[in-house]
């Protein structure tokens, strides 16, 4: 896209972390931005809380304080400090099987599945073979009976591949079963409520004009990067083609009001920067919503090496994206410890427990890395220059 103009950069920085502002500023001057935000917590303080550019795609109306927009998978990282939070509570229990809560999901050779499973992405089930009808995605109860009909795409347990969408259904289901109520309802009466900031999975209708508009990626990465279409061109019938593309909805529905309204804590959360990094910095703060055993248990290895889904190494807690072993660019550019996820398009939300940092980078010009998005990475790298500075 081209260079933005007359750009006007808002909100505050703590003079130690002006290498994150000077880094924001490169980017949005770099062409690859139209509007983002970035936010750091350390300690429970807001440190960090920049935003600049347009909301729209025709980069008109300004982004704003108050703009949130769908952070994709990052999602799954918010999800998943829910869980943690209801274990905290005994309310869930990770070695429980699906059926116990679902009987209708053991069929197929998923009478064994646990939660740990489903959340370490070992289920097997992470897409529909068969076609899937376009307006089916925003019915919950179909595609919950869907997958509970699906067959393994391999041994459940045995090893990992990606969840990219499937696992919020799942997941959220399970959650519905137990508690009686979605993740989201969960995530505002528990955690929001408390916090003072904004992340929906599902938009209410009084915060969808604030919805920032995405605008799709329009650039092929340098070489060595990871493109994940290629991918999906390369096997149309492959399971990843499958997660992505079955229904072809997933792929065209971002910016309907049908896919804002829709709870599915794998994708549909919609937040800003701060919202990503009060979450994760009160998490791993001094006043922490999670016990001590909580936080070791987020930045527990429970799935790692080759994927199933998308043919590279990965590293998985419960939830959670881990830093990787062997591909730094797949990770956070932080201590092994830290965990949370990025989202399909750029976004990234994650925890430093080591140094009580939340970090939150959100965007609405999609980028079209299937990890963590160059942007995200180079205001990490700045974050931790700061910090050893």
């Amino acid at each position: 896209m081209a260079v933005l103009s007359n750009l006007s950069v808002e909100g505050f920085c703590d003079e130690k972390f002006l290498r994150v502002k000077q880094q924001f500023v490169e980017n949005m001057h770099s062409g690859g931005e139209l509007g983002s935000a970035v936010a750091i917590v350390q300690h429970g303080k807001l440190v960090v809380d920049l935003w600049a550019g347009y909301s729209d795609k025709k980069a008109i109306v300004p982004w704003e304080k108050d703009s949130i927009v769908n952070v994709f998978s990052s999602t799954k990282g918010i999800a998943a400090l829910c869980i943690q939070h209801a274990l905290d509570a005994g309310l869930l229990d990770l070695d429980a099987k699906v059926t116990y809560f679902w009987p209708e999901f053991g069929q197929k050779g998923k009478r064994d599945i646990t939660l740990s499973w489903l959340l370490a992405h070992r289920s097997g089930v992470p897409a529909l073979r068969d076609p899937v009808p376009d307006n089916a995605l925003f019915d919950w109860d179909y595609m919950t009976a869907r997958f509970a009909d699906e067959r393994p795409w391999w041994e459940p347990g045995v090893s990992h591949g990606y969840h990219m969408v499937s696992g919020g259904w799942m997941i959220g289901e399970v959650f519905k079963r137990v508690l009686g109520c979605s993740i989201d309802e969960y995530l505002q009466a528990e955690i929001i409520s408390k916090l003072g900031v904004e992340f929906y999975i599902g938009v209410p209708e009084e915060a969808m004009c604030r919805v920032a508009q995405l605008k799709s990626s329009s650039c092929m990465p340098e070489n060595g990067r990871i493109f994940l279409f290629d991918k999906i061109v390369a096997d149309r019938e492959g399971v990843l083609a499958k997660a992505l593309l079955n229904p072809q909805s997933l792929m065209t529905s971002s910016n309907r009001d049908e896919w804002k309204r829709m709870e599915l804590p794998s994708a549909t959360g919609h937040s800003n920067a701060r919202g990503l990094a009060t979450l994760y910095g009160a998490a791993v703060g001094g006043n922490s919503f999670l016990s001590e055993q909580a936080i070791h248990r987020c930045g527990e290895t429970l799935s790692d090496g080759l994927d199933n889904v998308l043919d590279i190494t990965t590293r998985f807690g419960p939830g959670f994206l881990l830093q990787q072993r062997d591909n730094p660019e797949t990770g956070f550019g932080s201590g092994m410890c830290a965990f949370g996820h990025p989202g399909s398009g750029g976004s990234l939300g994650f925890a430093d427990p080591e140094k009580e940092i939340g970090f939150g980078y959100v965007m609405n010009q999609m980028g079209p890395y299937l990890m963590v998005d160059p942007r995200a990475r180079s205001l990490v790298e700045a974050m931790y220059g700061a910090l050893e500075a």
